[in-house]
């Protein structure tokens, strides 16, 4: 027996005409290069998606036809979001802090038809032009005619076109499709630090369900009088989700722009009242390095934040915390799970903990959400100890947990039993909370024995002198591996290798401690802001200790 409920299906098109109809009174406020803003509702948003959708059909564009965008956090950006994937299209965000062979790989990979391309990233396209896929017919400049250099190398190559003029005296409204849920709507490649980059393809009943789950008060927690900054780029994960969840609650949102140096973004939240953002720990650790370098610098009323990618340490946490009332909710997730997997708010377990205690329980990945289910298995394909010390991969599965990679069917990432191998390695205490220790190719092997790098990377992050740290691996003739710290001093500060060593006292086993430090001017980033691991374990290969 089926139940007697009416089946609609759950499509993009309808968290923007929820939003469009129902909360007219939030602002889209977008900022520009030179600092000034735009601003719009919801209605006008659905209104000018409405007009990009009709422009683009007018041009013949297909269901299921890719549709890139090199573009920033910008109002035109989450119009094109909506456009795209509400009218059949695939939105297929472009991170433009990709090397340009790998951005030519993914455009050639996708077979993307046109390019919506912000002006400030023109010429970067522009460098671009002969690998650009022989797909591609249509750069669209997401700006107005005067954004377009008389002398381009694109013009007459590809059909070069203004945003505004394309959508100049076009309806605005739009008979969005019903399509089905199941139905791609956007696609996102992976960062591809170990080899080409890997295309995940979202639909929009993924989405949509994405969108509803992170709502909840233990994940992002947005409702209609929140003001939401996605510091998080909208090219990366489509901003964790955020353009759809705002929509479904109805929020305010923020979009910063190109500029997220902290000024910048302190600007924003406090001139606009921004309640809640969300970003890596680069971004958190730099404004909180900013808000310290004056006396004066605070929040009127402090965000609620989010930070994901990588592990944010307990001394920029507790900074936050003590010094400026910001708590921060650390998340987990992966380009592959949309991203939201897990999130670690307190529970009843842990709810009468101080705040010191929490704040070293903080650094944990955190726990399921619903929908997301979770296995660890060792080696030998065991589930492991729920002990918070015994590791093993996390797997995961769920409604908005990719299948498999665009254009590469029988990837070995998938089990057999339909399960996602994350290449995390974790321990999972008691409470069900996940902690990453590694990533499955940077844990260090000493011995047969497992060392976690990440661990080591966050300790010493509590030490005064040191601005950023990394962890890898250097071989050894007895041990096969040992560590190797590498250190980036904070300016004008000159901290020795011993008393580097000597902060781990107490803090890890003997064992696991650095064999050696090395000072270096900066740490290579990936395009999504994580530490490189890949590029420093081949500057440091011949890094080595004897004995």
């Amino acid at each position: 027996m089926l139940g007697l409920m009416q089946d609609r299906p759950l499509l993009i098109s309808s968290l923007l005409e929820h939003a469009a109809r129902h909360h007219g009174g939030a602002r889209i406020v977008s900022a520009r290069p030179d600092g000034s803003l735009v601003r719009h509702g919801w209605p006008e948003i659905a209104a000018r998606a409405a007009q990009l959708a009709h422009a683009l059909a007018a041009r013949g564009v297909q269901r299921g036809e890719r549709i890139a965008t090199l573009a920033w956090n910008e109002h035109r950006h989450l119009e094109a979001y909506y456009a795209i994937s509400s009218m059949g299209a695939v939105l297929h965000t472009v991170n433009p802090r990709l090397f340009p062979g790998q951005i030519a790989y993914i455009l050639a990979d996708a077979e993307d038809t046109h390019l919506l391309v912000d002006p400030t990233l023109l010429a970067g396209a522009e460098a671009l032009a002969d690998k650009l896929p022989a797909s591609l017919r249509t750069i669209i400049v997401m700006g107005t005619e005067a954004d377009i250099p008389a002398e381009c190398p694109l013009r007459g190559r590809f059909e070069l076109l203004a945003q505004e003029s394309l959508i100049a005296g076009q309806p605005a409204t739009y008979p969005w499709p019903d399509l089905d849920e199941r139905s791609a709507s956007s696609l996102c490649y992976t960062s591809g630090t170990t080899g080409e980059p890997k295309g995940v393809l979202y639909s929009h009943r993924s989405t949509v369900i994405h969108a509803i789950s992170t709502l909840q008060k233990d994940c992002f927690n947005i409702g209609a009088q929140d003001v939401v900054m996605p510091v998080v780029p909208m090219f990366h994960v489509n901003a964790w989700g955020i353009p759809y969840s705002s929509a479904a609650a109805g929020a305010s949102l923020v979009l910063p722009g190109p500029k997220l140096d902290p000024a910048s973004l302190h600007r924003l939240i406090e001139e606009e009242g921004v309640t809640f953002s969300a970003g890596v720990p680069t971004i958190w650790t730099a404004l909180l390095n900013w808000l310290r370098a004056e006396p004066g610098r605070r929040f009127t009323r402090p965000p609620r934040l989010v930070v994901g990618g990588t592990a944010l340490p307990t001394a920029i946490n507790a900074g936050f915390l003590k010094e400026y009332g910001v708590s921060i909710l650390h998340a987990w997730g992966m380009t592959e799970t949309s991203p939201l997997g897990t999130t670690n708010a307190r529970k009843p377990e842990n709810a009468g903990w101080d705040a010191d205690r929490f704040l070293d329980y903080a650094r944990k990945q955190g726990r399921a959400l619903f929908g997301v289910e979770i296995r660890v298995r060792d080696g030998n394909g065991q589930e492991i100890a729920h002990d918070g010390v015994a590791f093993g991969e996390l797997e995961v599965r769920g409604p908005w947990i990719a299948a498999q990679y665009f254009n590469r069917p029988g990837d070995p990432a998938f089990t057999e039993d339909g399960w996602f191998r994350t290449g995390d390695v974790v321990t999972v205490d008691a409470l069900g909370c996940i902690e990453i220790v590694d990533r499955a190719k940077d844990v260090i092997k000493s011995g047969g024995e497992w060392i976690s790098s990440i661990t080591l990377e966050n300790l010493i992050m509590g030490h005064p002198a040191v601005q950023e740290a990394a962890v890898i691996a250097m071989a050894h003739p007895k041990w096969d591996e040992r560590p190797l710290l590498l250190v980036q001093p904070k300016p004008g500060m000159s901290p020795t290798a011993e008393e580097l060593l000597a902060f781990y006292d107490g803090k890890v086993a003997k064992w696991w401690i650095p064999d050696a430090v090395e000072f270096v001017e900066s740490l290579p980033h990936t395009a999504t802001g994580k530490l490189w691991k890949a590029d420093l374990k081949t500057r440091y290969k011949d890094a080595r200790k004897s004995g």
